[in-house]
């Protein structure tokens, strides 16, 4: 696979925007299992540092996947013999809360292909509606060889 066939290029980025909702946190609690006081207690939280419930870190991070989606998927019929997966993130962070009613910024931005290991590596930036930080990561794609496919 030589760099060229991964149909993006360092530097390309895309953007995807959401306001956080109640019922986001509260399908994300059901779905996962965290119920945890700190995203659906609102008495408990006007005690704590923030004043207010929280969105679940991690529900930030599907943000950051349905980006992903959003760069690869325009491309995804012409990787003729592989199949994009995402192998993970390295580096997450969350830098700030995300309270109930802000909007997310998710930005995108593949920083590094690695056309030898068949991936590349994204930053990816969770800004809230102040333009502050609140989440970031590097997202690892990678192309897997379909079975029989030629290299």
């Amino acid at each position: 696979m030589q760099e060229a066939d991964f149909h993006v290029a360092i530097g390309d980025q895309v953007r995807f925007s959401k306001t956080v909702s109640e019922s986001d946190v509260y399908l994300f609690a059901g779905i996962t299992g965290d119920l945890s006081d700190v995203h659906c207690n609102e008495e408990f939280m006007k005690k704590s540092a923030f004043g207010h419930r929280i969105a679940h870190g991690v529900l930030s991070m599907g943000f950051m996947s349905t980006a992903s989606t959003l760069m690869f998927t325009p491309h995804v019929d012409k990787y003729v013999g592989f199949t994009p997966v995402s192998q993970g993130y390295d580096r997450v962070r969350f830098m700030g809360p995300v309270f109930f009613g802000d909007t997310v910024t998710i930005t995108y931005t593949i920083a590094k292909i690695e056309a030898e290991r068949f991936r590349c590596l994204s930053d990816v930036v969770v800004s809230n509606q102040h333009g502050k930080p609140v989440a970031s990561a590097t997202h690892i794609m990678r192309w897997v060889p379909q079975q029989g496919a030629r290299q």
